[in-house]
């Protein structure tokens, strides 16, 4: 009996021990994590500076700055622990998941730049995922990244990003080009034009001035900064040759989903700009 008492203490120690171990590697992370921060904290010094210099001139932007600095720790801190859980699962309902978020936040945000535009938020939100989606099909039909959450999420929150701001601009721009010469088109429409041949220099301007920052931003890459992606490798350890074709392929998509994303948003604003009789609809353009 005794020595089944003493086997019994003995195994009943072992599982705590084990316990506490498993416990012990659990808030690794979380040590991990917090030695990480100190050179993320100690890069506020800046921020003080930035908070100093406007106070001294009194721009009233202080509270403004320091409020954004906290908003970008705590939601950046946050995306890394829910992209460290989806990159562990390694399962595509994540992936989706994880890219219809940033593409309804996506869609959300430039449909506000966009406000007078009826169902802004929806043009914007199905233009963005329609441009991204083809995009990045095509890639991975190619071989160009495989279909994993490492890949994926990161390329994915590019080109939504960037699409973000084209489809925004687009969809503003088309709207108040129209307002500002409805004379021209109201003319055209009594000519005979359809609504679609009647902007078509509205829709063309916008397109322009949206895409020009894309098309400039690749023809000077490179020679005025090193993009965000080839930063990132190069000074993760990677080859500065690897790192520039990767570099290139972004580049690429960014084009590729932004005019898909712009152009779609023209295509969706239409209906809301005119009525089922070829006119201007006046409650469109009289804010």
């Amino acid at each position: 009996m005794e020595s089944l008492f003493l086997k019994t203490t003995l195994l009943q120690n072992q599982t705590f021990l084990q316990q506490e171990v498993a416990v012990g590697t659990d808030l690794t992370w979380l040590v991990e994590f917090l030695k990480g921060m100190v050179k993320p904290v100690a890069a506020t010094a800046v921020v003080f500076l930035a908070v100093g210099l406007s106070f001294w001139q009194k721009l009233g932007l202080e509270v403004e700055m320091v409020v954004a600095v906290i908003r970008a720790f705590i939601q950046l801190s946050i995306i890394g622990f829910v992209l460290q859980f989806i990159f562990n699962q390694d399962n595509a309902g994540w992936i989706l998941l994880a890219y219809l978020f940033m593409v309804s936040v996506a869609g959300y945000t430039a449909g506000q730049r966009a406000k007078h535009v009826p169902r802004g938020k929806y043009v914007a939100g199905v233009s963005i995922l329609t441009g991204t989606a083809v995009t990045m099909f095509l890639l991975v039909l190619l071989s160009v990244f495989p279909f994993t959450p490492r890949y994926i999420i990161p390329i994915a929150g590019m080109m939504v990003g960037n699409s973000m701001t084209v489809t925004g601009v687009t969809m503003k721009r088309l709207r108040d080009d129209i307002k500002t010469q409805t004379n021209l088109v109201e003319t055209a429409l009594a000519l005979g034009a359809t609504p679609r041949q009647a902007t078509h220099q509205q829709v063309k301007r916008a397109l322009i001035i949206a895409l020009s920052p894309v098309v400039d931003n690749t023809k000077t890459v490179g020679l005025i900064s090193l993009p965000g992606a080839m930063t990132g490798l190069i000074m993760g350890g990677a080859s500065p040759l690897e790192a520039i074709q990767l570099q290139i392929v972004v580049m690429n998509m960014m084009i590729g989903a932004a005019t898909m994303s712009s152009m779609m948003a023209t295509y969706l604003c239409w209906p809301a700009f005119f009525t089922k009789a070829y006119q201007l609809e006046t409650k469109v353009f009289s804010n």
